[in-house]
């Protein structure tokens, strides 16, 4: 998106690990969009992010029993450099949702689709704003 001459740049930045729930796939898939490598060593920024992720029950049936649940993420985040600055700070939020079937197995892939898909969604957000980060603030 970017080409080459914000790439040394972006692949520079160290996610930090994520404690959260999808913290794992939200971190590995930035760690992809940013081509960086997930090694602290040699890198210029640090990225800090605090997921939060809330579940609510949208859709019932008769029974009163959920039939469909909407996941909202969000993910605050920080970079900084090697001296802990603070360069920028921003949000992303994403809504995923997913329906309850009667199949256990069908639900729960389905929630875990659902999680995944967000985590990918968000860490295209996040690669977006460092990109435009990196792009209005590089040296020239």
């Amino acid at each position: 998106m970017y080409g080459k001459s914000l790439a040394p740049q972006l692949s520079s930045v160290f996610v930090e690990p994520i404690a959260e729930r999808d913290g794992y796939e939200l971190r590995t898939s930035l760690i992809d969009a940013l081509r960086s490598d997930g090694d602290p060593a040699g890198k210029l920024y640090r990225l800090k992010i605090v997921l939060n992720e809330t579940s609510q029950g949208i859709a019932l049936q008769n029974d009163a029993s959920i039939t469909r649940y909407n996941n909202r993420m969000e993910a605050r985040y920080t970079l900084s450099d090697v001296r802990g600055n603070v360069l920028t700070t921003g949000i992303q939020t994403e809504l995923s949702a997913y329906n309850v079937v009667q199949s256990p197995y069908a639900t729960l892939v389905a929630e875990q689709d659902a999680s995944k898909r967000a985590a990918q969604d968000v860490a295209e957000r996040i690669h977006l704003d460092l990109g435009v980060w990196f792009r209005q603030h590089r040296k020239k």
